[in-house]
């Protein structure tokens, strides 16, 4: 998830007529009409895996090392192959404080930095010669003294307190894939694991169990707001909401959801068959989208926008 968005990403849905389900709130209003969202025209046809706002626009990365810049004149390649050049497939994004540099991570131990300002690229593939899957990124600070955070497909958070010249690694559960990773503050935040599992740091480099009990899904996406303010998304259309005392379900159907933004009790969340979910008001309501494609990312600002299979971007 992106943090440095998540004060400036903003919805606004007014009323709702709600109807309770597994101690969530889920709007049975309809669906909001599908002209609030339009395709965007991308110059691939590969998955998209995340997208993320920079101070130089809105940035997307996905298969083969593919990083998309949006532009006025819409959307355009400014790398690809990845920060080797061997096209391992980008799966997650985020950026810097202050919006000059933009990280991504993925296939093959992969992770580039990438200065949206001059357009240099700097290589951090492989730290300490490890070559797993790298499924999420965090950053937090601003450029040149990030605190950088990875997410795992070994089970294993791989984290640098030096804007990425050293990295160190902890395994914080079972071994299973950790999915995701989000942080409030420099070393606050939370992950979530492939064994229905969430983890709380307030070090970032040694973590503890929050939950969940008997949620009988995986967790694919976490927005960690606080101690006491974190949502995470996964299989079975499921939310789950902590208060920093207990965890609150919501089920808004059958898709998976692969991520979710919530800030100041709005928000979205985003998953398969072209499933969008808003927050406003204390309840999710479907919006109506003009897109079947799987959707993996959300990211919120003046304009929303979510990406997914075969090069999907849809914008409102």
């Amino acid at each position: 998830m992106d943090r440095r968005t998540h004060t400036t990403r903003r919805t606004a849905l007014k009323g709702f007529a709600g109807t309770f389900i597994a101690g969530g709130v889920l709007a049975s209003a309809g669906t909001a009409a599908a002209a609030d969202w339009r395709v965007a025209e991308t110059p691939v046809d590969r998955g998209l895996y995340d997208v993320a706002y920079t101070d130089a626009g809105a940035f997307a990365v996905g298969g083969g090392g593919i990083v998309l810049r949006r532009t006025d004149a819409g959307w355009t390649s400014v790398l690809d192959g990845g920060p080797t050049g061997n096209g391992n497939a980008l799966f997650g994004a985020d950026v810097s404080d202050d919006g000059e540099r933009l990280w991504f991570v993925g296939a093959s131990g992969a992770i580039g930095e990438y200065d949206v300002t001059t357009g240099s690229l700097t290589d951090y593939s492989a730290p300490n010669d490890v070559t797993n899957n790298f499924n999420d990124v965090n950053v937090i600070g601003s450029a040149d003294e990030e605190n950088v955070y990875i997410a795992g497909d070994s089970g294993k958070i791989y984290y640098s307190f030096d804007a990425g010249e050293t990295f160190d690694q902890v395994t914080p559960g079972s071994g299973s894939a950790v999915n995701a990773i989000d942080f409030h503050a420099d070393r606050a935040g939370h992950a979530v694991d492939g064994n229905q599992t969430v983890f709380a740091t307030d070090d970032g480099a040694t973590y503890d169990r929050i939950g969940i009990e008997n949620a009988n899904v995986d967790f694919y996406a976490v927005d960690s707001d606080g101690a006491d303010e974190v949502y995470v998304a996964g299989g079975g259309g499921t939310v789950y909401d902590w208060n920093g005392a207990e965890w609150t379900p919501t089920d808004l159907g059958d898709a998976t959801l692969r991520d979710i933004e919530v800030d100041a009790g709005s928000g979205l969340t985003v998953g398969g068959g072209g499933k969008v979910f808003q927050l406003a008001d204390g309840a999710w309501t479907q919006l109506d989208t003009p897109t079947g494609a799987n959707l993996k990312a959300v990211v919120r600002g003046s304009t929303d926008i979510a990406v997914g299979a075969s090069g999907t971007v849809i914008e409102r």
